[in-house]
């Protein structure tokens, strides 16, 4: 089920993505939680495929797609896990934090729930005062039941589905600040949707490749499988300090081709359009103004 938080006539309200399609899940089954961290922590396929099935059906074109998700704690993201952007982030000058370019272990940082849009929302160049605006496509895990020292055999099912990041970034302000999370989180720069794909509908997100687009541009592809720390090892390394909860979500890191690895760098403009596919998920879209 591709699962989506949409906006209608001023409401906020969760639906499920069919085709060209938004099914209300409330007109289907008004006793469904109405955010969707609480459908993920209450979650019964069954009872919420019933309620898509007798939902009213709405053109995707006549609502507005909000998150699908904002979690309750900051977003957690991982920073250099594939190994080609691994160099060209460490080639670039731009990295303050540390002189091992590949990592023995996985980069941790986050970004507030007040960075996070949807698909269609605008990525607000004013808010970072440096003029280095850069974007980062990215799959992101969203956490189904609570995590905490989880063994790796076991850390798949805590996965709810995945869903699409753009890890909009600072650039001159990461930098300048060492440490990512001033860079990383300005209002408007962590879009994440259009929907989530729950991990039913997509068991192997390894067979997944994730391409993002610039004005039509191809800058990045890459597939989920070159991940140099796994969605199971981020789990796993995560739920050792801090328990997960449903909704959570882990951006899982992006590869070659963001536009510091240009020479000089290409940062976004306006009037730009970002579009971040991933197989299986669908494509998150947002203009840069």
């Amino acid at each position: 089920m591709r699962l989506v938080t949409f906006r209608s006539q001023a409401s906020s309200r969760l639906g499920a993505l069919d085709g060209e399609d938004v099914i209300d899940l409330a007109s289907g089954d008004p006793t469904l939680p109405t955010s969707m961290v609480e459908l993920i922590a209450t979650w019964d396929l069954d009872r919420t495929a019933a309620a898509a099935a007798r939902g009213d059906r709405i053109p995707v074109s006549d609502v507005a797609l909000a998150p699908p998700v904002i979690p309750r704690k900051n977003v957690i993201a991982v920073g250099r896990n594939y190994r080609d952007h691994a160099q060209e982030f460490s080639d670039s000058g731009f990295d303050a934090s540390t002189q091992q370019t590949i990592p023995d272990h996985p980069m941790i940082f986050t970004k507030p729930p007040s960075s996070i849009i949807g698909h269609g929302e605008a990525i607000v160049l004013a808010n970072d005062p440096t003029g280095t605006t850069d974007y980062e496509g990215e799959m992101a895990v969203v956490i189904g039941k609570p995590a905490k020292n989880v063994e790796r055999e076991k850390a798949l099912d805590h996965v709810f589905g995945w869903t699409v990041c753009n890890d909009v970034t600072a650039r001159d302000l990461q930098k300048r600040h060492i440490q990512w999370f001033v860079g990383k989180s300005p209002d408007t720069f962590c879009p994440l949707g259009p929907c989530i794909t729950t991990r039913d509908e997509l068991p192997d997100i390894r067979s997944s490749w994730m391409r993002t687009f610039v004005n039509g541009e191809k800058r990045q592809e890459a597939p989920i499988s070159a991940l140099i720390f796994d969605v199971e090892s981020l789990i796993v390394t995560l739920s050792e300090v801090m328990t997960l909860h449903p909704g959570d979500v882990i951006a899982t890191g992006t590869g070659v081709g963001v536009g510091i690895g240009f020479d000089p760098p290409v940062y976004l403009k306006h009037g730009d359009v970002v579009e971040i596919s991933i197989d299986g998920i669908g494509t998150l879209s947002n203009p840069v103004e």
